[in-house]
């Protein structure tokens, strides 16, 4: 496989996010009033329980694992969903299927510029702060390099369900819905929002079975494990690597098929 041709649009993607410097400055922002609200929101719950402990998980550990959880989820944001959907209801999508390059591939590629941006710009400096302001709670280890490997594989589960979703729109014309319905489904079942660790039992079972928990959980549960056992590891990436294989399948089978069905307006 010649990267060459894959790096240049990930060097493409970097040169692109730089043009857009105020829009990134307006999302920390925004994010900073995000994890205000999560803060206080989680004090109270915390203030209410009339314990230190609830499920398991400190105040401390709750807001440190929503803060990364929060950096982590504008690490590996892509916008493949409304890319799709813009581009089957205006057309282009017609010139995106006669590039030499397979549009899946493209477009994961073209996104991967971002990845390196958000990377430095949100996820390593919020890394940094917690780091610091914990006075070492996060564990630097062997953890780290659990933790590289298990968001790679996220990162392939996230582009899979994005690349399917984005796929819905050769079939409604209108993506804004639907894709506002997954964001929900991911970011709650993913515990993006909530650790998993409060969700009920029966919820928490049901949701073990799924790759959402494989996104953000797995990635952060690694991460602030100082000495994770070798089973819990290798089971944890077991499970992140089956689901890659598993999207991976279904994805190029869905738009294969969806291919079949694609019109276009005026054309």
């Amino acid at each position: 496989m010649n990267l060459k041709k894959y790096f240049a649009l990930t060097r493409a993607g970097i040169l692109e996010s730089f043009q857009f410097r105020l829009a990134m400055l307006v999302m920390v922002a925004g994010n900073l009033l995000y994890l205000i609200v999560v803060y206080f929101l989680w004090k109270a719950i915390y203030a209410s329980s009339g314990t230190d402990v609830v499920n398991g998980m400190t105040f401390s550990d709750t807001l440190i694992y929503l803060v990364l959880a929060t950096a982590l989820f504008n690490f590996m944001e892509m916008y493949t969903v409304w890319e799709i959907g813009r581009n089957i209801q205006s057309g282009k999508i017609v010139l995106d299927l006669l590039k030499p390059m397979p549009l899946r591939s493209f477009l994961f590629w073209s996104y991967s510029g971002t990845f390196v941006t958000q990377f430095f710009a949100t996820f390593l400096p919020t890394f940094i702060i917690v780091c610091i302001v914990t006075g070492g709670a996060v564990p630097l280890g062997i953890n780290l390099l659990y933790f590289v490997i298990s968001v790679i594989m996220a990162v392939i589960i996230n582009y899979s369900i994005d690349f399917m979703t984005g796929t819905i729109c050769i079939y409604t014309e209108s993506i804004w819905g639907i894709n506002i319905m997954k964001q929900v489904i991911v970011l709650l079942l993913s515990g993006a929002t909530i650790p998993i660790a409060f969700f009920p039992e029966p919820l928490k079972k049901a949701v073990s079975y799924m790759p959402f928990q494989s996104i953000y959980n797995t990635p952060l549960s690694l991460l602030l494990d100082g000495s994770p056992k070798a089973e819990t590891v290798l089971s944890a990436l077991g499970v992140q690597a089956f689901w890659c294989i598993v999207l991976l399948i279904l994805s190029n089978l869905f738009w294969k098929i969806s291919l079949r069905k694609i019109t276009v307006n005026g054309g």
